[in-house]
């Protein structure tokens, strides 16, 4: 275990700090002061969208939050900047593992470079990246998640809430990864009600261009999809699906979140109402063991799947007139059941 006392130390290694990372996108620390190399913890560096865009990189931020109270130590959290490449990513995460931050996290697919480099250069730090299987290191845990398989719950619980028989997903990004939430969710659609038609529509071809950090663009893909009555909207797209949101409920349609409980959201609390459920992943869990496994001496590494068998992807049953349908909720037991037995097999692309 780390030692959890502190030595204050001069404000000058706090200014060295602030100087090391503003070079490479903003950042927050836990305390202002802290002691030695190897007494910080968990470092996590945002994806596209940064801290705030209630999905994803906050997640990430609340398994930061939860290690930090229960470990006691400091942790810092940095935020992308516009237009940066691998290479100002990679120096991102090396100037977290210089200043002694273990472990160091890469909040999604866009690290994938960057962890691979800077685990190369510090072999004794444990680095973690979000969405990605692809980095194959000693010191590096590939945390990634079966989201088809919460999405398949979302197509279920959207074929079983539609009245016009025609529902909407909206990717950020058209990628593999988010090809997966689409996959899934066609799937739940098709196999509860083969009547049912799935409008798709993708927001950008690459991140660079803002699919998942553009609200006006995802309202306006939403809309689209309700003018060609579809009365639920699924939304794969990070900070983008606020819009979606923003659409349905102006609409009076429903909306389904994703990766955070969005009901719970305070920046989304005027569109609750319209929040069906949200198709979770538990980035929060993933990047709090991963802190945890280093806390205990024993860095999680290679491969570490979160998927409805291990509690890591669900739906959300935060509105009550989602958890109080009865019908709609031994529909998707049901189908979760068969999942997690193999009776079902859901498509990732």
């Amino acid at each position: 275990m780390r030692r959890i006392s502190r030595i204050t130390v001069a404000g000058a290694a706090t200014a060295s700090l602030a100087l090391a990372l503003s070079a490479c996108g903003g950042t927050s620390t836990s305390a202002s002061s802290s002691d030695s190399k190897g007494d910080k913890g968990l470092a996590i560096a945002y994806d596209v969208g940064g801290k705030g865009d209630q999905s994803f990189n906050d997640a990430a931020y609340a398994g930061l939050e939860q290690a930090k109270k229960e470990f006691q130590y400091d942790t810092a959290d940095v935020e992308p900047t516009e237009g940066e490449t691998d290479a100002d990513k990679e120096q991102r995460l090396v100037s977290l593992a210089k200043q002694g931050y273990n472990p160091v996290i890469g909040v999604g697919y866009a690290y994938a470079a960057a962890v691979k480099g800077a685990a190369e250069k510090f072999p004794k730090t444990t680095f973690g990246i979000v969405d990605d299987s692809t980095v194959e290191s000693k010191n590096v845990a590939d945390l990634v998640f079966s989201e088809e398989q919460a999405s398949y719950l979302a197509g279920v619980a959207a074929a079983k809430s539609t009245k016009t028989n025609t529902v909407g997903f909206v990717g950020g990004v058209d990628i593999p990864l988010i090809h997966k939430f689409q996959a899934g969710f066609e799937q739940g659609v098709k196999d509860t009600n083969p009547k049912v038609k799935v409008l798709t529509q993708y927001l950008t071809q690459t991140a660079e261009e803002g699919g998942f950090s553009s609200p006006d663009k995802g309202k306006s893909a939403a809309e689209g999809q309700i003018e060609k009555k579809a009365d639920v909207v699924y939304a794969a797209a990070g900070l983008s699906g606020q819009g979606v949101i923003e659409a349905a409920a102006a609409n009076k349609v429903w909306a389904i979140g994703v990766d955070s409980d969005q009901y719970k959201q305070e920046a989304l609390a005027k569109y609750k109402d319209s929040i069906l459920t949200s198709a979770m992943k538990d980035v929060a869990k993933a990047v709090y063991n991963l802190a945890q496994s280093v806390e205990d001496g024993k860095p999680e590494t290679g491969i570490v799947r979160g998927d409805l068998k291990t509690g890591e992807v669900s739906l959300s049953n935060s509105n009550p007139k989602f958890a109080d349908d009865t019908e709609l909720q031994d529909a998707i037991k049901t189908a979760k059941e068969k999942i997690i037995s193999g009776e079902i097999k859901v498509k990732s692309s």
